[in-house]
């Protein structure tokens, strides 16, 4: 039989209370110019890999960041250090390290995207362009920006879980030398991180990292109280630890007996987590039940069980208080028994039984998981993931959430809130937030479901539509056979943002006569901006819609735009022009105007010099600006921030310029670059949005883009004012659909 080994409970949580602290001083003594470390804890669990491109990633932040400090004032290579080895904390893999390593080069220096591709592969690059485009919106406040970069990065861990991955690593050596920021950074940075990240970290299942954050998180925010805690319970760790000892070496004693050999350690409880429950039960520090706990790890599930018997046959288990997640695993995929027992003294103890390949996904979540299952190939994808479903569903929602804070509260309803899990009729497990009842749990199933639901049994029980539905229940929903949609009363105990959209959405068609109404106006005014004379009808029957008023209905309610409807008729008219490149979809853009010459440029000490554009930045009014003095051609205006300008070695061939008066509006070329889920009718409703802002489209391009369902559109907007470009920016980026629009950075010589 192999031995039973122990550790003690004070033992653990020394090593845990102390391990931030630790991990903070290993991080910043990372020698800065040997990626040797790195390399040698990737071998101990990743023997074979391509090193050099591990190396190659190591140079590149070394050169990128070279002349870089952090806060502190130690070398800013230090921070992508500390993450790269935060990720091998959770073993993986050498492209994800690469990344990590890499995850401030392109927003923070002069190194391109496209230099990454070519130096370290396209895999590399594609996380690292993910973890890019999480930057702050320009032209946006604070708090839309914020809401906006959380709605992108959610968008982007359904593409590649590794981007949110190195993300949680990135914040939590950032809240690890949060101690060098200004108090009022702290606070904010604490408290995102204890509203967004911990229960991001909490939702993938990564407790290693949870716990970190949220009590690093509460020591910023309430440092008084979190002194308190810590010292409370630093007075009661001999006691604690005696009674934690009498009740492995019992266990220890009754596992030998029956031959199951097992690790027991006495497990340490976080101080956050113990300052919640003193919150929410209302009750001092001697009255958490879960002090005292205890972890046993076995070599198998049926152990798991035969394990649980031999504890409740030793000790009393307190009512109400077991959970087994291995037979209802929790959305992370965590599982486990929890049982709660009365040991001797009459105080409880938590004990917690698993295996050990189940307690290396507790403490590395979805980073376990998909080792266990098939890696972080680009076939492990989280869209055929079950562990990423509530996930999916945000994401599926956010397309029906017009506004980013909207997005957020959606997201913090979701992720924040503690579950519940019930069944189906059939026993498949649905999680909801708690308090949902059975009308969210109806259009959890599916839409019909919901919009049809008469009323709800839970355990062959009848109950009202508002009841709150508990763990363990089976829920079946009755519906009626004559469609009668929901009650507006619903909005007011439903739950869930999926919910609550179908019932809006259900409401929204029924105002039949406005929308009605709203279609025809808008079918009318394309017409007459299109210059077109057509028969309703024959609109109607050329696009499949069974009559006028239905064509006016679904263009009321947004299922069709009177653009598309009208170039499906233009087609079956000039079938011998049909061509399949999906730019002949896109609206004729406007005639490349001549480049402005006349610009409204006040130059320091002169008024009578010829001023140009540069085409390397193509710098508009508002704009930062620089003149800089050509042979022969005058002085071309850059932006201030323009690459070519920042590197020009003569400096004395700058000069000081400003926007002046301009009495006639001038329209200036701008790139822009958009990303996108691809699907139909979206170039419709870009082109539609830059249409309805009076702005032209000078150029467009479609772009190659490598990530499937994507696409990627680059064009030349003619805009008058970063004002303008400011205002249609925002407005793409709340187009259905769009990743991120953004103004292409200025070339590089």
């Amino acid at each position: 039989m192999e031995p039973t080994t122990t550790i003690s409970e004070d033992t653990a949580h020394r090593a845990h209370g102390t391990k931030m602290a630790e991990l903070h001083a290993a991080t910043a003594a990372l020698p800065h110019a040997d990626p040797e470390g790195l390399l040698r804890r990737l071998r101990s669990y990743y023997p074979t890999f391509d090193e050099h491109v591990v190396r190659t990633a190591f140079k590149i932040a070394e050169v990128a960041h070279a002349d870089q400090c952090r806060k502190s004032g130690e070398p800013y290579i230090q921070h992508p250090i500390a993450v790269a080895h935060i990720l091998i904390d959770l073993k993986l893999d050498p492209a994800c390290i690469a990344a990590g390593l890499l995850h401030d080069v392109v927003e923070d220096t002069t190194i391109s995207l496209d230099q990454i591709r070519e130096k370290c592969g396209s895999e590399i690059a594609a996380i690292v362009d993910g973890l890019t485009k999480l930057k702050v919106i320009e032209g946006r406040t604070k708090e839309d920006a914020q809401a906006g970069s959380y709605r992108k990065m959610f968008i982007a861990m359904a593409d590649d879980p590794r981007v949110v991955l190195i993300k949680l690593a990135d914040r939590l050596h950032n809240m690890r030398t949060l101690d060098h920021m200004p108090q009022h950074k702290q606070q904010r940075i604490a408290r995102e991180t204890l509203e967004i990240y911990g229960p991001l970290a909490h939702r993938l299942g990564i407790w290693q990292i949870k716990w970190e954050l949220e009590d690093l998180s509460f020591r910023f925010l309430h440092p008084e109280t979190y002194e308190t805690i810590s010292r409370q319970m630093q007075l009661r760790r001999d006691a604690r630890e005696k009674i934690i000892q009498r009740v492995i070496a019992g266990l220890r004693q009754e596992l030998d007996k029956e031959d199951i050999p097992a690790e027991i350690t006495g497990r340490p409880k976080h101080i956050y987590s113990i300052w919640r429950k003193m919150d929410r039960k209302g009750v001092p520090l001697d009255q958490v039940y879960d002090q005292l706990a205890v972890r046993v790890i076995v070599k198998s599930k049926a152990e798991c069980y035969r394990v649980l018997g031999v504890v409740h046959a030793r000790w009393a288990p307190i009512p109400n208080e077991f959970d087994d997640y291995i037979a209802m695993p929790k959305e992370s995929m965590y599982q486990s028994l929890h049982t709660t027992i009365m040991v001797p003294g009459g105080q409880p103890c938590e004990v917690q039984i698993r295996t050990h390949e189940m307690h290396e996904v507790a403490e590395h979540g979805i980073a376990a998981h998909w080792r266990y299952k098939e890696g972080f190939g680009r076939k492990a994808e989280a869209s055929n993931d079950a562990k990423l479903q509530w996930l999916r569903n945000l994401i599926a929602w956010r397309r029906e959430i017009d506004e980013d804070r909207d997005f957020v509260e959606a997201l913090k309803t979701e992720m924040l809130q503690e579950q519940v899990y019930v069944f189906t009729p059939k026993g498949k497990i649905i999680d909801l937030p708690r308090g949902s009842t059975p009308v969210d749990f109806a259009y959890r199933i599916h839409s019909d479901v919901g919009n049809n639901c008469i009323g709800a049994r839970v355990n062959n029980r009848q109950v009202p539509l508002h009841y709150q539905l508990d763990n363990g229940e089976v829920v079946s929903i009755t519906t009626t056979k004559q469609p009668r949609g929901p009650s507006r009363d619903w909005m007011e105990f439903v739950q869930t943002t999926n919910a609550k959209n179908h019932i809006r959405r259900w409401f929204r068609r029924q105002e039949r006569g406005a929308n009605i109404a709203a279609g025809r106006d808008m079918l009318e005014r394309e017409l007459k901006r299109m210059g077109m004379a057509l028969p309703f009808d024959e609109i109607a029957d050329t696009n499949g819609i069974k009559n006028v008023e239905e064509l006016f209905f679904t263009i009321g309610i947004g299922d069709h735009h009177p653009r598309e409807l009208l170039r499906k008729v233009l087609a079956k008219q000039k079938a011998s022009q049909q061509n399949d490149d999906p730019l002949a979809k896109l609206p004729e853009v406007a005639p490349r105007r001549a480049e402005p010459t006349n610009i409204g440029i006040q130059v320091r000490g002169t008024n009578d010099v010829h001023t140009r554009l540069a085409k390397c930045c193509n710098p508009i009014e508002g704009d930062t600006i620089v003149g800089f003095v050509t042979r022969g051609k005058g002085l071309t205006i850059h932006r201030g921030d323009c690459h070519n300008i920042l590197h020009e070695r003569d400096r004395d061939r700058l000069m000081d310029v400003a926007w002046g008066a301009n009495e006639t509006k001038q329209a200036y070329p701008v790139p822009v670059r958009i990303e996108a889920w691809d699907r139909v009718g979206l170039w419709r409703d870009i082109t539609s949005t830059v249409a309805d802002l009076g702005i032209n489209i000078s150029t467009v391009q479609q772009v190659e883009n490598r990530h499937a369902g994507r696409a990627t559109l680059a064009a030349t907007l003619m805009v008058d004012s970063l004002a303008q470009l400011t205002t249609i920016l925002d407005k793409l980026n709340r187009v259905p659909d769009v990743i991120e629009a953004h103004r292409e950075r200025s070339s590089i010589a």
